[in-house]
C-alpha cells in the first residue's frame, strides 16, 4: 500500500490548487457525514464558541481542504501567496531579534512556515517542532517536504526545545501551534473559548528566551484556489506567570480565530486530556 499511497500522493501534487480544493470540499463532507465521532466534536467545539451553523457548515469544507492542498504543498509547485502584515518581521530582524511566530490551527499553517522560509528563511531561517509520522512512508514523505531551505525542524523532546531557543537567542525565527494539546506535565489549564483546555507552556518559555519578539499569525486558504494570505500580528509582551500568559496566549488565538472561524479545525479535540509524556 505504501508505494500506492506514494504515488497517489505525487499524483494529486501535479493539480492546481482549485482542483485539490474542489477535492478536499467533497472529502470534508464526505467524513462528516460518514463519521459521527468526527460530526460531533466539530460542532460541540464551534457551538461552544459561539459561533452560527453557516460558520459550522462552512468549516466542514475548509477541512478538507486542509487535506488535499497538502499533496502540492509538500511535493509540487510553489503556490501564490500574499502577505498582510510582512513589514512587522522585517522590524523584528532590524533589531536583532529573534522571532516567535505562534499560529493556531486556522486556515492552512503549513503554509505560514513555508512562506517565511521563502521570504525570509535565506537570512533568519525559521525553525520548528516535528513529530516524525509512525508510519515508515508517511515519515520520509513529510520529513522530506518540511526540510527544505530556510525551514529547519526540531525534535519533539528535549534536544529539541534547546534547538529552538539557541534558535531565538541567535537572532532567527520559532514557529509554534501554540494551540496544540502537550503532553501531561507540559502545560497549564487556561480558558479557551471559555472552556479549560490544557494549553502549553513552551510558547511563554520561549518567549522570554533572550530578546524576542512575538508575532501571531495565520494562512489565509483564498476562495476558488487563488492562493493564500499570510497574515502577521505584534503581540505581547506576556505575564511572567505561567497560567496567566497561558491564558493570554488562547486569548490571542482566539482573536485570530475570529478573524474567519470558518476556517478553524474545529474537529481538533482541543479540550482532551494531556496525553502522557513518553
Amino acid at each position: 500500500m505504501a508505494p500506492l499511497i506514494q504515488f497517489l500522493f505525487r499524483t494529486l501534487s501535479l493539480l492546481p490548487l482549485p482542483a485539490l480544493h474542489a477535492l478536499g470540499w467533497v472529502l470534508g463532507w464526505a467524513s462528516f457525514l460518514l463519521s459521527g465521532r468526527y460530526r460531533r466534536r466539530l460542532l460541540a467545539h464551534a457551538k461552544q464558541a459561539g459561533f452560527s451553523s453557516g460558520v459550522v457548515l462552512a468549516s466542514v469544507g475548509e477541512a478538507g481542504k486542509l487535506v488535499a492542498e497538502l499533496p502540492r504543498l509538500w511535493l509540487g509547485r510553489p503556490v501564490r501567496v500574499d502577505w498582510d502584515g510582512a513589514e512587522l518581521i522585517e522590524q523584528a530582524q532590524a533589531r536583532g531579534s529573534g522571532v516567535l511566530f505562534l499560529t493556531p490551527h486556522l486556515g492552512c499553517f503549513e503554509i505560514t512556515a513555508q512562506a517565511y522560509a521563502q521570504r525570509f528563511g535565506a537570512r533568519h531561517p525559521m525553525t520548528v517542532l516535528f513529530r516524525p509520522a509512525r508510519q515508515p512512508w508517511l515519515r520520509d514523505l513529510v520529513a522530506g517536504a518540511r526540510q527544505r531551505p530556510g525551514l529547519l525542524a526540531a525534535p519533539t523532546n528535549l534536544a529539541g526545545v534547546k534547538q529552538l531557543i539557541k534558535a531565538l537567542k541567535g537572532g532567527d525565527v520559532v514557529g509554534l501551534l501554540p494551540d496544540q494539546v502537550p503532553p501531561d506535565g507540559q502545560g497549564v489549564w487556561a480558558p479557551f473559548f471559555g472552556r479549560d483546555a490544557y494549553t502549553m507552556t513552551l510558547s511563554a518559555r520561549l518567549a522570554q528566551s533572550g530578546d524576542t519578539q512575538m508575532l501571531v499569525s495565520w494562512g489565509e486558504r483564498l476562495s476558488w484556489g487563488r492562493g493564500f494570505r499570510v497574515h502577521v500580528r505584534p503581540f505581547g509582551p506576556l505575564d511572567r506567570d505561567a497560567t496567566a500568559a497561558a491564558r493570554q496566549i488562547n486569548q490571542a488565538m482566539e482573536a485570530l480565530v475570529r478573524e474567519c472561524p470558518a476556517q478553524y479545525l474545529w474537529s481538533y479535540d482541543r479540550y482532551k486530556s494531556p496525553p502522557p509524556l513518553r
